[in-house]
């Protein structure tokens, strides 16, 4: 099947009956008491979530009969949500940029590094409070398949909390306990595959056929040739290719990522009804942000990457259209680890323009700021960030300095050869200097899934080993390393709707180098940044000694900046020139700036000459002398400038 990209609606009596029906099931599943709100929320998504699946569906011959089956479900699930999570979407339908304009921060961990159990999570609250934390990104946390699980992204259920962790239980009383203290739980949905434990692979092996077509599954091996003539490899060493042969299946089942997770077949519709389900029954437990995790890869289509095909935004969109019936105050997030260009059509465009997912990874600033710390030169962030289109209203980018996966270099790869560079040579060198094989290198990262010496696929570390802090928390650390720090921190806080900071962080932790996860490492090198929080550090931020006392109040610091009152969170980020290779100086509306200094010698900046005035005042500052027109500002220095307000003085 090929879809226009305009997925424009089906016209005619079928598509009138189709909606008409679509809203009858729906509306009968609600009680009396909620059918009011539930007719004016299908009024607004319904005729547009039937536009999307008729698009992806409607040929089909049962497609009338399976919308309204799929409506008559998603009305019972509003019917049951619970009454504080109802009235929570009813606040953040009334404004819906809310994430924006609160300026949230966002923490990042995986619940057995962080806390142990949701319930060692909970306990975690009032350290996510102190730091300024109102989202909170816990990585995978359902059961998932015994064994392997990649992290915990080979899912076996999506209705149980893995038994290591607790049960649903905990859960819902963790969600409550962080609405209770203003904090929004993001959770991962797992949207390519499932693992190949999961009931829906042990029923395609025991012969139903149903499920079977849940999977993609080819009997021929000169098929799947033909698919792996246009495809990449997402992890070329630990699991080369794409397909996976089964003999239980009796042929070769599709693993884009491990062979022990199958990729899911959404041209078979109960794929989506499944799905859609499973993300709104977690809904009702209380999560109320999605990380829609591979989302590119959702669509296959011969003789193409199979990725970001045109029907993977339809599934996207129509997802969005489900939530706003059933949950609207939840929050959809691309996980798109693809050049910038790639990634806006997920907020949608054209007639979606702004109703596929509300926020999105910007992961091309996160790799063009390490490029620019290993260079000394800021041109490849400037060059991204001055062809990044504004996002739609009411949407907005996730920002992040380190994350639990490696710096995916290939999203810089048409930045790289449009500047007319070669790319292995350039970020060669750049992921080079932070892997620490470079004279001088003050990093300590380590290469990630290289297939041979001359390529280039990521770079694993975290931030504090990569800037130079030192592994000892009860050190003193060197000030340009702190500089180094707070300049990739304060990037993502300027630029981000909801800046994520990376579990450990904080508190400038390094590398995993626990001799339990040795075998883990060699095996997977992104358990490098992946230690458990450090109990030393922990102890240090208490005592305000060394790296951790300094590392916290200097996010504190930033957090407290970007939540004054002057802070322009709903303005565009521009790129202004500045006139040295260094200095990245980027504006939010007309009158707050930021400069970034990734350069290795001190620059003076004039900052009459651009376009403020004398008496500016720093929000934010480091390294930098403040005072007067002429500001000179130290290798790796931050500083921003906004308007100040009577209430930032409450």
């Amino acid at each position: 099947m090929t879809l226009n990209e305009a997925d424009s609606p089906v016209a005619g009596p079928s598509r009138s009956a189709w909606i008409a029906a679509a809203r009858g099931r729906f509306l009968e599943a609600l009680p009396t008491d909620r059918q009011a709100d539930g007719a004016r929320r299908f009024d607004r998504a319904g005729e547009a979530l039937v536009d999307r699946l008729a698009s992806l569906y409607g040929q089909r011959e049962d497609f009338a009969e399976w919308l309204g089956a799929l409506c008559q479900a998603l009305g019972t699930l509003a019917a049951v949500r619970p009454r504080d999570l109802a009235a929570l979407d009813s606040r953040r339908e009334s404004q819906p940029d809310w994430f924006i304009e609160q300026r949230m921060l966002g923490y990042s961990a995986y619940v057995d590094r962080f806390g142990g159990t949701l319930a060692g999570v909970a306990g975690r609250i009032p350290h996510l409070a102190r730091l300024g934390v109102d989202y909170l990104h816990l990585l995978p946390f359902l059961r998932a398949r015994s064994g392997d699980s990649d992290g915990g992204f080979a899912v076996a259920s999506f209705d149980e909390v893995d038994p290591a962790y607790g049960s649903m239980a905990d859960l819902d009383a963790l969600t409550t306990q962080l609405r209770e203290a203003g904090i929004s739980l993001c959770s991962d949905l797992v949207l390519n595959h499932v693992a190949d434990d999961h009931a829906w692979a042990r029923a395609a092996i025991a012969g139903d056929a149903d499920k079977r077509a849940f999977f993609h599954v080819f009997a021929d091996h000169a098929q799947t040739d033909a698919y792996e003539a246009t495809l990449g490899e997402v992890f070329p060493q630990a699991a080369p290719g794409n397909f996976t042969h089964v003999p239980a299946m009796g042929g070769w089942v599709w693993t884009t990522f491990y062979p022990f997770q199958w990729d899911l077949n959404y041209a078979h519709p109960p794929v989506f009804a499944e799905m859609a389900q499973a993300m709104l029954r977690l809904a009702n437990h209380g999560v109320e942000v999605f990380r829609l995790d591979s989302a590119p890869f959702l669509w296959k289509r011969p003789g193409t990457n199979c990725l970001n095909q045109p029907e993977v935004h339809v599934v996207l969109a129509a997802l969005r259209a489900c939530a706003a019936l059933v949950a609207p105050g939840v929050l959809l997030k691309a996980e798109a680890i693809v050049p910038v260009e790639q990634v806006m059509p997920y907020f949608g465009e054209g007639e979606r323009r702004g109703q596929e997912c509300q926020l999105a990874y910007h992961s091309g600033l996160m790799a063009s700021a390490w490029a620019a710390l290993a260079e000394g030169d800021a041109a490849l962030p400037r060059q991204l960030l001055a062809g990044t289109p504004a996002t739609p209203p009411g949407t907005g980018w996730i920002t992040y300095v380190r994350c639990h996966d490696d710096i995916v270099w290939n999203v810089l790869r048409p930045l790289v050869e449009s500047a007319g560079g070669e790319f292995n040579e350039r970020i060669g060198r750049a992921a080079a200097f932070l892997e620490g094989r470079v004279p001088g290198s003050f990093a300590r990262g380590a290469a990630f899934q290289a297939g041979d010496d001359d390529a280039i696929h990521g770079s694993n570390g975290m931030a504090a080993a990569l800037v130079g802090l030192p592994d000892d928390p009860h050190v003193a650390p060197d000030p340009a390393a702190v500089r180094r720090f707070v300049l990739m921190h304060a990037l993502a806080l300027w630029v981000g709707a909801v800046p994520l900071l990376y579990m450990g962080d904080e508190l400038g932790q390094g590398n995993n180098v626990e001799p339990a996860d040795r075998a883990r490492i060699a095996a997977d090198g992104r358990w490098l940044q992946r230690p458990h929080l450090s109990a030393a550090a922990m102890e240090a931020l208490e005592q305000q000694r060394g790296v951790p006392a300094t590392t916290f109040a200097a996010l504190r610091a930033l957090v407290a900046a970007r939540r004054r009152p002057g802070f322009p969170a709903r303005e565009a980020v521009q790129v202004v020139d500045a006139g040295h290779p260094g200095l990245l100086a980027l504006r939010r509306g007309p009158d707050a700036l930021a400069l970034f200094h990734f350069g290795r010698e001190p620059v003076t900046v004039d900052l009459t000459a651009l376009g403020l005035p004398t008496e500016a005042r720093g929000a934010i500052t480091s390294g930098v002398d403040d005072t007067g027109n002429l500001r000179t500002l130290t290798p790796w220095a931050t500083l921003w400038i906004f308007p100040e307000r009577e209430s930032d003085h409450a």
